[in-house]
């Protein structure tokens, strides 16, 4: 599965972070880290699927399976 973040909208909430915390994180400027290219890693799916899930402002979004 992939996840696309459309950083124009992500306002650092850091949701995804707690529900995703190896895939996502903030910087010291609240700006949104991605610790993966695209592609989710093998197992990582679930948390994944939480952190776009709880997005409140709709910045990440997923794709099927590649």
């Amino acid at each position: 599965m992939k996840v696309f973040v459309d950083r124009a909208r992500c306002e650092g909430h850091g949701l995804c972070e707690d529900a995703a915390p190896a895939l996502f994180g903030l910087d010291d400027d609240g700006e949104l880290v991605v610790r993966f290219s695209e592609t989710v890693p093998a197992g990582q799916e679930d948390p994944a699927d939480a952190a776009v899930r709880v997005c409140p402002v709709g910045a990440l979004r997923r794709s099927g399976e590649s």
